[in-house]
């Protein structure tokens, strides 16, 4: 066994449209030439299940900081999916996890401070080597098989949506064109079209709620979408998670709406509800969760946040919070 540091790159090439791929010898030569010492392995990965299978097999292998020798260390290099991959293989362990964004919405660096367009920056971050311990959410229930170590038990860097966002991030998902970040839009105009309040049976931390809502977002970080600041005030060091519940308005008032969302300022609206708690339960008809820009599985599902959960580089020590404004 070498004696060197190893940092393991799982790369998703193909995200962002091939971005990571036309990327990567960019990010690979600022790590290698600014950590000369350090053994860089790269995977490119053609499956969320291989992808998975190398993160977990790094993570397994990785060892401590020792003597002048700084830890080994998992990055992954893609779209939200692959880091959700990565906080999953480091939850609950020590190995520093490095999120390198390539994709088409780069919430989860967005909502954790780091560079959400630029991966040779995120990239110098884990090469500085200043780490944080942030929360996690961890959502249980039926869920789709990522290839994860543990079926039925994920965690969450974003948020967990369930509404009109969740059903505008699954079409997106779906559907070939547009391409891009368009596909968003195209998808929320769709939808726009089959718009109704959805019935929620919701239990926050242990008290029961029957409501109809547009949405109910339940936020670790706080962005959806490629940019929606749909929890604002989402921080991931407080042991908490952040619910947004639009209430039932027009179809006209959401629309105008919308583009508060990336701002954060909808939340000013009286038809936005803002709560925090330690444990969610989303039930209801018809609904179906989504996180980290992928599928999570119908409801019901079980959100209970994980506080101090994880170890990722960080731009400063001082970067003790996330969220709008916060960051």
């Amino acid at each position: 066994m070498t004696d060197a540091a190893v940092l393991t790159l799982v790369v998703n090439p193909s995200a962002g449209l091939g971005r990571a791929r036309t990327l990567l010898p960019r990010v690979v030569t600022e790590l290698v030439t600014s950590l000369p010492g350090v053994d860089v392995r790269v995977h490119l990965a053609a499956s969320f299940p291989e992808a998975a299978a190398h993160c977990r097999r790094a993570v397994a292998d990785a060892r401590p900081a020792e003597d002048d020798r700084r830890a080994d260390a998992l990055l992954v290099m893609g779209g939200d999916g692959m880091m959700h991959l990565g906080a999953n293989a480091c939850a609950g362990s020590a190995v520093p996890l490095g999120l390198i964004p390539a994709g088409t919405g780069n919430d989860s660096c967005r909502g954790l401070g780091l560079p959400p367009a630029n991966p040779v920056a995120a990239a110098r971050l884990v090469v500085r080597g200043a780490t944080r311990r942030i929360d996690l959410a961890r959502v249980t229930g039926d869920l789709v098989d990522h290839g994860l170590a543990d079926h039925g038990t994920e965690r969450v860097l974003s948020v967990v949506s369930s509404g009109f966002d969740a059903l505008v991030n699954l079409r997106a998902n779906r559907t070939t064109f547009p391409r891009g970040r368009l596909r968003y839009a195209w998808s929320a105009t769709v939808q726009l079209a089959q718009f109704e309040p959805l019935p929620y049976r919701l239990v926050i931390d242990g008290e029961r709620r029957d409501i109809p809502a547009i949405l109910v977002a339940v936020g670790n970080a706080g962005y959806v979408g490629g940019g929606m600041a749909i929890c604002p005030d989402a921080d991931v060091s407080d042991g908490m998670l952040d619910l947004t519940i639009v209430h039932p308005v027009s179809r006209g008032t959401f629309i105008r709406l919308l583009p508060a969302l990336f701002t954060g300022a909808f939340v000013r609206d009286p038809a936005v509800e803002q709560l925090r708690a330690r444990e969610v339960v989303i039930d209801g008809d018809g609904l179906y969760g989504m996180a980290d820009g992928d599928e999570l599985g119908p409801v019901p599902l079980t959100v209970t946040a994980e506080p101090d959960a994880l170890t990722i580089f960080t731009p400063a020590p001082r970067a003790l919070s996330s969220g709008h404004g916060r960051s």
